[in-house]
């Protein structure tokens, strides 16, 4: 039987790891092309710019993490200062690693040499909010990646940049696109990489009906979610849905559940995982079937939120169960352009999971709060609540770095 995975302990690999999240970066299919990685640099409650000490806590955390294990095999940015290039700091990561120079690094003769010999070796080179100045031509001929500011800078500033820099093979990227409207505006002007939650705020339909086929999605989860499940009901009702059926299997016989037999049926399914992980199953199966023509970034946040929120639960005295579709419906706006206020009446949850899926602050809402701060780098509130709530940092990399690899197994097998 398939069971869920025992929360990780405090052990070797976190000692003295400080918190390390990703951002993802969609090129203009909405693909992931790379991840840059968040870190902090200390115990300290913020950040307080030592850049160099920050640098090496996150070269640190990626050789103990793993930085497969963080960015999913896909290419890693990385902050880099002046120092932890020349001192060949960085030697320790593999050439999967975009290193990143910051805006504060001063081109040097030293370090325009260095960043000729790490070219040399395979690694490629981004330069972070750039604008233009004379000094960073000797870069900027290097460069594979160049990040401008999208909050920062102005219009006509990127139109006089990109006229600088016509006729180079530089990966334009537009960094803290926040809105529909400016991934548009991004688009327009002749960039192909974008960072950003824009992804994750599609522009809402208000006072649209459910569409009858994701109805029935939720008429399974309510299924599910009342008691016992009715085997035979439950059958009826996915085989409605041929799609849904079909990531089902091939979930249920992924490397995510490693069951020995192949599974060639719901009944089966049920009989041989159990009930508590098929419920799992199905409702990882409905996401991705929910989740429809969205970037399949949506998809991954949504596990990847299920999974740690169904970790973490254990260790907060809250119901796994309630916390892994709380973790997963919190993306469903973006996955069905609807409010959430439209589409919690129709999910088969307790008023509480309801009102922490709206924001309201609620003791069932800790771990996604924590998760959603964690997401954007935002190391002080992590702080916030781990200290009001009796939990360690460490606790909370645990859990995290569990629900990754999962995560993206589970994903793999849905699509």
């Amino acid at each position: 039987m398939a069971t869920l995975a025992s929360p990780p302990e405090t052990s070797e690999w976190t000692e003295g790891m400080r918190y390390v999240a990703r951002q993802p970066i969609l090129d203009l299919r909405g693909r992931v092309h790379a991840y840059e990685l968040l870190f902090r640099a200390g115990p300290e409650t913020a950040f307080r710019g030592d850049g160099e000490k920050a640098t090496c806590t996150m070269l640190d955390n990626a050789v103990m993490f793993g930085l497969d294990t963080l960015s999913g095999g896909l290419p890693a940015f990385i902050n880099c200062t002046a120092e932890t290039l020349t001192e060949a700091l960085v030697d320790v990561l593999p050439t999967t690693a975009v290193l990143e120079i910051l805006e504060t690094v001063e081109p040097t003769p030293n370090l325009i040499a260095t960043c000729r010999n790490l070219k040399a070796q395979g690694y490629r080179l981004a330069l972070d909010d750039f604008v233009w100045e004379p000094k960073f031509e000797p870069l900027v001929e290097l460069a594979d990646y160049i990040k401008v500011d999208f909050v920062l800078t102005g219009p006509e500033q990127r139109r006089k940049l990109f006229q600088r820099l016509r006729n180079r093979s530089i990966a334009m990227l537009a960094e803290k696109v926040e809105t529909q409207e400016e991934y548009r505006q991004a688009r327009e002007e002749g960039f192909t990489l974008f960072q950003g939650y824009y992804f994750c705020r599609p522009a809402l339909v208000t006072n649209r009906k459910i569409p009858a086929n994701r109805l029935l999605h939720f008429e399974i989860l309510q299924l599910l979610q009342s008691g016992d499940i009715d085997l035979q009901k439950a059958a009826l009702l996915m085989k409605r849905t041929a799609s849904l059926t079909y990531r089902l299997l091939r979930l249920v016989n992924s490397s995510a559940y490693a069951i020995r037999k192949q599974i060639n049926s719901i009944p089966e399914a049920l009989l041989v995982v159990g009930e508590d992980a098929f419920r799992r199953i199905v409702t990882l199966a409905i996401a991705s079937d929910l989740n429809g023509e969205q970037p399949l970034e949506i998809l991954r946040m949504a596990f990847l939120r299920a999974r740690f929120c169904e970790l973490a639960s254990q260790r907060c005295g809250l119901n796994p169960g309630e916390q892994y579709l709380l973790g997963m419906f919190s993306m469903l706006p973006a996955m069905m352009m609807l409010p959430i206020e439209d589409l919690t009446p129709a999910l088969p949850l307790r008023q509480e999971i309801q009102a922490a899926l709206k924001g309201e602050p609620n003791a069932e809402r800790l771990l996604l709060e924590w998760l959603e701060h964690h997401e954007q780098g935002d190391w002080a509130a992590c702080d916030a609540l781990v200290e009001s709530n009796g939990l360690t940092e460490e606790e909370m990399i645990g859990f995290y770095r569990s629900a990754l690899p999962w995560a993206s197994a589970a994903l793999g097998s849905t699509v």
